[in-house]
């Protein structure tokens, strides 16, 4: 049977009692947005538009205050009206139209840059949803006191709030600091931060703020060594106290930030050892622990590693040579391989569809389930970025998003619910396109991280973190220090 409907808008009435009409089937992925009865096939007038059709969805499910929706015709967005939908894609008026609707994303729009003096490899978040603050409870995060961290090839880490002001800053080699640049900065805890760079070392340190937050300070705590190369990346696991590296010597670092549980490193891999003719590296007097254990199964250098998020005790990990391999950490096994045609640079995974994404010189993302047979390796592909994706993150609003940065300058929202066939398979485009607000175009991006209070951070070679989108942060003309 088939429904006709008409809902009263002011001046925005909707007639769906009109002569040009096509059959729509409502559906969602979203159980908390899908309809408590279904209400079959409906009968709607061909000239609609998004808004229209989000009046009849808030319509049918008696919302209090309206949702804006989007809609996908067969992974497709709705951008025009049904009528040149349905002409330019030559579909029938007579056929049932599958419509899936999808709460509407607010865009990403430029809210503020903080500048730095070199280039900016890494940005994270502390706010009351981050992963740091809900480990421990967000109770010590006040409204309006989110933090960013970055790091660059100074081999500065930097502690800003959110009007662009440097709260801390780590010792420079002046000072006794670390002589090479970071490549990857984490929020532990909201009093700790985990950051590794070009000299093979992850430091933690204390981060503090005194009660007014008129001054804030950063001092080191341990010193983890034990890879002998460049740790390009790591992932950090507050309630199991553990850390993952990926490292240039082709190995996955399993780390405990408590000193007390950790073994001695080796003596040839501390910091004092590891210098050379124009890198004078002073002893240091912060304690200095060796790895639980190294994982090795790749054949080249390790360039990111992560946590499975429902699952602390499964780690992923892409390489240069190709590969994502899935780990055991109890047992320190690789239990999965899964080979791909390009270096990979990037992974990040999306737990509840099941996905691991992955980006590298290839420039487009592969989707990967690594449940599949081995015969299987691409469930997805995401094309549009022009040159290598160095980094990857997922929306937290969203199962079915997420944002990659590019040495093409550009960061790349998807949204894998959009998508077409060709003859290798799903292949999904992007739905917004951020450009460097720098000037410099093509600035690679070599970091991205979303948080749910303050938007898209990304890290770039233009020497900015740049913030996109969150509506806490007001917009402002960026600042330099």
């Amino acid at each position: 049977m088939t429904t006709q409907m008409r809902l009263r808008g002011g001046s925005r009435d909707v007639d769906y009692a009109s002569s040009s009409q096509v059959r729509i089937q409502l559906s969602t992925r979203d159980n908390d947005i899908s309809l408590p009865k279904n209400p079959g096939p409906l009968l709607v007038n061909t000239n609609l538009r998004r808004y229209a059709l989000s009046t009849l969805v808030n319509h049918l499910l008696k919302t209090e205050k309206p949702i804006p929706f989007e809609f996908l015709i067969n992974g497709t967005f709705l951008r025009t009206t049904l009528d040149e939908y349905l002409t330019s894609r030559g579909i029938s008026s007579e056929a049932t139209v599958p419509l899936e609707y999808v709460r509407a994303a607010i865009p990403p729009v430029y809210k503020t840059s903080f500048m730095h003096d070199n280039w900016v490899c890494s940005v994270d978040v502390l706010s009351v949803t981050s992963p740091a603050a809900k480990w421990v409870g967000n109770a010590r995060i006040g409204f309006n006191q989110e933090r960013v961290i970055s790091g660059d090839y100074d081999g500065l880490l930097r502690v800003w709030d959110m009007t662009g002001d440097v709260l801390a800053v780590s010792r420079t080699v002046r000072e006794g600091g670390p002589v090479s640049a970071l490549k990857s900065v984490k929020f532990i805890s909201p009093t700790q931060i985990a950051s590794c760079g070009m000299d093979g070392v992850i430091r933690l340190w204390e981060y503090t703020e005194d009660a007014e937050n008129l001054t804030a300070s950063l001092s080191p705590q341990i010193e983890l060594c034990g890879q002998r190369r460049v740790i390009e990346s790591i992932a950090v696991h507050q309630p199991s106290s553990r850390i993952l590296s990926a490292s240039g010597d082709h190995t996955v670092g399993v780390w405990s930030t408590n000193a007390s549980e950790a073994p001695n490193p080796p003596e040839e891999l501390r910091p004092s050892h590891r210098g050379n003719k124009r890198q004078k590296v002073q002893p240091s007097t912060t304690p200095q622990r060796g790895p639980l254990a190294l994982l090795e199964s790749h054949t080249a250098q390790v360039a990111d590693t992560i946590f499975a998020p429902n699952d602390h005790t499964v780690a992923y990990s892409v390489s240069w040579d190709h590969s994502l391999k899935t780990w055991d950490l109890p047992t320190s096994t690789c239990v999965d391989t899964r080979s791909t045609t390009a270096v990979l640079f990037a992974t990040v995974s999306m737990p509840n569809l099941s996905l691991v994404a992955v980006g590298g010189t290839a420039g487009h993302i592969t989707l990967i389930d690594p449940r599949d047979s081995t015969t299987t390796v691409s469930a997805m592909t995401l094309r549009g970025h022009k040159n290598f994706t160095f980094s990857l993150a997922t929306d937290p609003d969203s199962a079915y998003r997420l944002v990659s940065g590019s040495a093409d300058g550009t960061c790349r929202v998807w949204d894998i619910r959009s998508s077409t066939t060709d003859k290798n398979g799903k292949v999904g485009a992007s739905v917004e396109c951020l450009q460097r607000e720098s000037g410099k175009r093509e600035a690679k991006v070599f970091g991205v991280c979303w948080d749910k209070d303050v938007g898209i951070l990304s890290a770039s070679e233009d020497k900015f973190v740049q913030i996109n989108g969150g509506a806490k942060v007001e917009a402002r003309i960026p600042r330099g220090h």
